[in-house]
């Protein structure tokens, strides 16, 4: 029910999405009236869709775009975002999907379904397009603005299992955003989880500067939620720009126009790798199930990635191996605050 557009988006593009693959089935939580009506007429479009693969799942209301989360949590118990959440925990979906309100999202996910044990505060990531053709793995992406350096380190075991899903290898490189490579650079935060990645288990790269996102120099980048919204905000502003600059380009003359007939090839698969849509599709990450975020201003075909990335969040383990990895830096941890009982905290 959620986003910009509503069902008028997701409803075609859950179809499409089951099309696609045959192995998912869909609950489609919303406004049962509304709702009906819109399958109805959408599934006229997908007859190879069987209707044993889908059903509408009610709910009494819903939370708006610009809604208080306190109003989301407290008011609206029954909203299609409480009522998605709700089929997790209960064990009715494997995963959910909401291009809704963030924030709401966000905090229903986490009262309905709590954190993994060991893990503070979920948090919101996603990847990033890289020069090589691949992708990088980006969080925190805007839900923890001020963060210890102990939340960046569980940042980066969550964001390195979920790197694992995205066919990184069993050792996903991991860097922490600062500005500069030196270890002397930083604010202390940074500096101290930096030591504490250099500790960990993982396959610690180092520091990293905005620019090695794109360069694909990791496959997983760390940073606050503070930093890496504006970093996201900022690649899809620049997509776009991108896109608009090359449609101007085009309407100039006849001779640049001649010239893009020629170059279109590669100017289409350049702007396929820039299109932010193929890149939609956030997880939050840390609860006890598979909770995915959609842009609000997603089309059908961008939804339709999101609705992708959950899949492949259930299908490759994505809880299991963040609650795996987390629970080895506990053991690991309580090992060695045994081993220096008389170490000041």
């Amino acid at each position: 029910m959620g986003g910009d557009t509503g069902i008028s988006v997701t409803v075609p593009s859950a179809f499409e999405f089951a099309r696609q693959f045959p192995d998912t089935q869909l609950l489609l939580v919303g406004l049962p009236d509304m709702l009906t009506a819109a399958v109805s007429d959408v599934a006229k479009k997908y007859p190879d869709v069987s209707p044993s693969r889908y059903r509408v799942v009610p709910a009494a209301d819903v939370v708006r775009m610009d809604d208080p989360v306190e109003v989301a949590l407290r008011r609206k118990k029954d909203s299609s975002m409480r009522v998605a959440a709700q089929s997790v925990k209960d064990g009715a979906a494997d995963a959910c999907v909401s291009a809704g309100n963030t924030g709401a999202w966000m905090a229903i996910s986490r009262y309905v379904l709590k954190t993994i044990p060991g893990i503070d505060r979920p948090a919101i990531a996603s990847a990033l397009p890289t020069q090589s053709g691949g992708t990088t793995t980006v969080l925190d992406l805007g839900a923890n603005v001020d963060c210890s350096a102990e939340h960046l380190l569980q940042f980066a075991i969550m964001g390195s299992a979920l790197a694992q899903v995205g066919k990184a290898g069993p050792t996903p490189s991991v860097g922490l955003l600062n500005i500069g490579e030196e270890t002397i650079k930083g604010n202390e935060i940074v500096k101290q989880a930096a030591e504490l990645l250099r500790k960990s288990s993982l396959n610690f790269y180092g520091n990293v500067e905005g620019d090695d996102v794109f360069k694909g120099t990791v496959d997983v980048v760390v940073c606050d939620g503070f930093v890496g919204n504006i970093a996201l905000k900022t690649a899809e502003g620049i997509s776009r720009l991108f896109g608009n600059m090359l449609r101007e380009e085009f309407k100039r003359n006849l001779l640049t126009r001649a010239m893009a007939l020629v170059a279109m090839p590669v100017l289409n698969r350049f702007r396929q790798r820039l299109d932010n849509r193929r890149y939609n599709g956030a997880a939050l990450l840390g609860l006890r199930g598979v909770v995915i975020k959609s842009h609000g201003s997603a089309d059908a075909f961008a939804f339709g990635f999101a609705l992708q990335r959950a899949r492949e969040a259930v299908v490759h383990g994505l809880l299991e191996r963040t609650t795996l990895a987390i629970a080895q830096l506990t053991d690991a941890q309580s090992m060695t605050e045994a081993d220096c009982p008389g170490e000041p905290a």
